[in-house]
């Protein structure tokens, strides 16, 4: 009896951080429900941790601890580019080198599979400087591609033809697109008009999946970790989740007026007014009681023994920082928060959005 060929999905994007690895969670957990022997790989990686002395891609580091197999870890990720990477690749090219390497590590994940999911990095064209671009790769592979966009009508499915051009250059099949963070209440428009529009393009819309606050909030401890910050008080909560981030460099009678639940509170060290409105566990606010997440101190300032006092016995989650109040500001709101092993959450929510939003037999009776 011949062997069932193993299914391959290249994940695309039309951007950066459109949700690639959200997909790839949800699809994989999927596919396991599903009795799919199912393997994972990203072969060109940019972000990296150290993993027994060798750099691994943080998002293969991820799929690896949360789907137990990181036994084969090296091959999930056979390329990484650090920094100056790119710049010797040009004056010493060695591309035959590198797609070998890609193409070894893919056959070895593949054996005793049924299907494997290969995670691109960026838009189609994002790894060309080292001939390795997601649409080199895919074509290396023979997988099809699912392009990720993001909500919206027109600029989405324009960003999604230009993506497409350049699979169809390489004659990578497109399997289909997924538009992700979707605003819940235009989630139905979304999928009708794109949809069509898309369908006169020829192209299968899989899945519209909305925008979920949850999968954009880092916790305290991802914050302080991402921008160096140091612990003053809390740290028994340090993974409260912040959705919000206010800069308290107003009186405190106008400050109470911002507060919500999972606030992230940033003010200089000196200002002992808005410390202590802050700190408080719950403040009576039209009725009802609203949790901060937690407090940044800046400046390189903090409190005096007394006011040091109450922080700590707050409970509440107090970080400090050298650095001013608006600098520490502008870092939290470039972060773009990657899911990791510790948020189960996070990978929970991955899986639901899939199954419920996403076209998982379709993808798979189209491979």
């Amino acid at each position: 009896m011949p062997k069932t060929p193993v299914k391959k999905i290249f994940i695309s994007a039309i951007h950066q951080n459109a949700g690639k690895t959200t997909l790839s969670l949800g699809l994989f957990r999927s596919f396991q429900e599903r009795k799919i022997r199912t393997a994972f790989m990203k072969p060109v990686g940019q972000e990296t941790v150290t993993y027994e002395e060798k750099s691994i891609d943080k998002d293969t580091y991820l799929m690896g601890e949360v789907f137990h197999c990181k036994k084969f870890i090296r091959e999930m990720s056979p390329v990484t580019v650090g920094r100056g990477y790119t710049e010797k690749y040009i004056l010493n090219p060695q591309k035959d080198e590198l797609q070998n390497r890609i193409l070894k590590s893919f056959q070895t994940l593949i054996k005793g599979k049924d299907a494997i999911i290969v995670e691109g990095t960026g838009h189609a064209g994002v790894g060309a400087v080292i001939d390795c671009s997601n649409a080199d790769v895919a074509a290396l592979l023979g997988s099809k591609v699912i392009i990720v966009s993001q909500g919206g009508i027109g600029r989405a499915i324009d960003e999604i033809m230009l993506n497409k051009a350049l699979f169809d250059l390489h004659n990578v099949p497109l399997l289909g697109v997924i538009i992700n963070k979707v605003l819940p209440e235009k989630l139905d428009k979304i999928k009708s008009i794109v949809g069509k529009g898309l369908e006169r393009k020829g192209i299968r819309l899989l899945g519209v999946i909305p925008e979920l606050d949850l999968l954009s909030a880092p916790t305290v401890a991802q914050i302080k970790e991402r921008l160096d910050l140091k612990i003053f008080s809390g740290e028994e909560n340090l993974n409260d989740r912040v959705h919000d981030a206010i800069v308290a460099a107003m009186e405190p009678y106008n400050m109470i007026g911002h507060l919500r639940d999972g606030a992230l509170v940033i003010t200089s060290g000196d200002r002992v007014d808005n410390i202590l409105v802050a700190v408080s566990s719950y403040l009576l606010q039209e009725g009802r009681s609203v949790k901060v997440a937690g407090l940044i101190l800046t400046g390189g300032l903090t409190p005096d023994a007394k006011i040091a006092g109450l922080l700590k016995d707050s409970r509440i989650p107090v970080l400090y920082s050298e650095e001013d109040t608006y600098t520490i500001a502008a870092a939290i709101e470039n972060m773009t928060p990657k899911i990791q092993k510790t948020d189960r959450d996070k990978i929970r929510e991955a899986h639901r959005l899939v199954k419920d939003h996403v076209d998982v037999d379709m993808i798979l009776q189209n491979l």
